[in-house]
């Protein structure tokens, strides 16, 4: 075995573009892993963990790039670093020769496209203050996908932004739709009356493809991260776009999804919804209703897209568990057949889904440790976008591998019966997330069934059928992986609690009893 590696000084690439070279080598014929990453702290760690670390890396700094490859053999590993600079050089260079070649800076973009209003910014957090604060001075609103951004420069962000009457989405903001025009991690979704006021992202996708569904769309979808509803950062941006989409024509109806306001932001927010005239559905996801509200308050993602669509019909609404009971009461009558079915492992790809089936299982399975809290309860949910698992690492919307391998060891160890999943399709996702997550459940499933255990999967599916994936395919690749596809997160979470205890069916009036 020989590891090889290289840095490129002051080449900076984004994580994507990162994560297609490193993919590009592992298939490499004798490559046994490959890395391509921005010599950060974090990532330098990442590497010594994977094996990839030599001396010829120690001094690469945040701005350095560093390759590794460890292959069967030196000469191996050295053709496949040959390549991965072809790759990268070949990106840089003009897509049509005699034209100019990609810009590599602020400035350069502006002077290519100087009608730009809108920069998209995804660099390394601790340098996305600095990028955001220059596209903001220089006049265009700011879609932030960096996470890792300290609240400190959220702050002063959006306090720029305001003083000069611009948005700053984000941080860690995966979504909006402007105009009809999607950007970031964005569902094929069709315009229409609904404008979305959201956190960061797979919330608003997931009601904007639910509302699709219900034959609505979407005048506007802004996403202004998820600690704008917090005293720090007090609804700067929320506050924003709900005066936007007020005066927007368009907009009938306003959809607002976030986590809990703290205190010090729930009463603005209460008088900005009701100065807007306009019909207003709020899904914060774990907070208490107030007492007394012009807007609808809703519990689950599912509800915020009925209400809303239901506002716009006038017709009555109220919501339910289930919507098709019958259907429901089959699969589990197929699925529980006597076996004892353990505890679940919820592995998610969207923190807004994965909130909000923590949300929805702790009072129906008990405590449930999230992400990395500890507690001798025997489930566990885990939302492998967050933060702590994204550092140096493509998002898992791009890259699959991640969440496989988790579903791979869940079927050779542990107690977990259930496997809780969802498939986030769209622009920017991954070209087919149904095929690696499919195959690694087949595997989880049959490694289980070898240590006689019963592994079922329950999964909802985020998307539109207008979606680059194509939904019905995606769907059907997960079904024929034993997956149990429900129409939404929601629903999934509830057929699951019934799974590993039949007796809450009694508290699911008549749906599923």
């Amino acid at each position: 075995m020989a590891l090889r590696s290289i840095v490129l000084p002051s080449f900076y690439q984004d994580s994507v573009a990162l994560m297609r070279v490193a993919q590009a080598l592992r298939g490499g014929e004798g490559v046994r892993e490959a890395a391509a990453l921005m010599g950060t702290p974090s990532n330098h760690g990442i590497l010594a963990q994977a094996g990839l670390a030599s001396v010829v890396i120690e001094k690469a700094g945040p701005n350095d790039l560093i390759l590794a490859v460890l292959a069967d053999s030196g000469s191996i590993a050295e053709e496949a670093l040959a390549e991965a600079q072809e790759l990268l050089f070949r990106r840089r260079a003009p897509a049509v020769p005699g034209t100019a070649a990609s810009p590599r800076s602020l400035d350069a973009a502006l002077r290519l496209l100087p009608g730009a209003n809108l920069a998209a910014i995804s660099v390394p957090g601790p340098f996305a203050k600095r990028e955001a604060m220059r596209a903001l001075r220089s006049g265009l609103n700011v879609f932030l996908f960096s996470d890792n951004v300290p609240v400190e420069a959220e702050v002063e962000l959006k306090r720029e932004a305001l003083a000069r009457g611009l948005l700053c989405m984000g941080p860690d903001c995966g979504t909006a739709y402007l105009n009809g025009t999607p950007v970031g991690f964005a569902n094929v979704v069709p315009r229409g009356r609904v404008g979305i006021v959201a956190a960061s992202g797979t919330g608003l996708q997931a009601v904007a493809c639910r509302l699709a569904g219900l034959g609505e769309g979407i005048s506007h979808g802004i996403g202004v991260g998820g600690r704008d509803l917090t005293a720090r950062v007090g609804g700067a941006m929320t506050f924003l776009v709900l005066d936007l989409l007020k005066r927007d024509p368009r907009t009938e109806i306003i959809v607002l999804i976030s986590k809990p306001p703290e205190a010090e932001v729930l009463a603005p927010l209460e008088r900005a919804l009701a100065e807007m005239g306009k019909p207003a559905v709020v899904c914060c996801l774990g907070a208490k209703p107030p007492a007394k509200s012009t807007a609808r308050w809703v519990e689950t993602l599912e509800d915020a897209a009925q209400a809303a669509a239901a506002l716009l019909k006038r017709a009555p609404w109220a919501p339910r568990p289930f919507s098709d009971p019958e259907d429901v009461r089959s699969r589990l009558a197929r699925l529980q057949g006597g076996a004892r079915l353990g505890s679940l492992l919820g592995l998610y790809t969207g923190g807004t889904l994965a909130h909000e089936a923590h949300l929805l299982l702790e009072p129906l399975l008990g405590r449930i440790p999230y992400n990395e809290e500890r507690g001798d309860s025997p489930h566990r949910i885990v939302d492998l976008g967050d933060d702590a698992y994204t550092v140096g690492k493509p998002h898992p919307m791009l890259d699959p591998g991640a969440r496989a391998e988790w579903v791979r060891r869940a079927g050779g160890a542990g107690e977990a019966g259930v496997l809780l999943l969802d498939l986030v399709l769209g622009k920017a996702a991954h070209a087919d997330p149904a095929k690696a997550l499919s195959e690694a459940v087949r595997a989880a499933r049959a490694d289980a069934a070898k240590g006689g255990r019963v592994l079922h999967a329950v999964a909802s599916v985020v998307g539109t059928e207008r979606d680059p994936q194509g939904m019905a395919g995606q769907i059907r690749r997960l079904e024929e992986a034993g997956v149990e596809v429900l129409p939404s997160n929601a629903e999934a979470c509830r057929l699951l609690a019934l799974l590993l205890k039949p007796g809450l069916a009694g508290r699911m009036p008549e749906e599923a009893s």
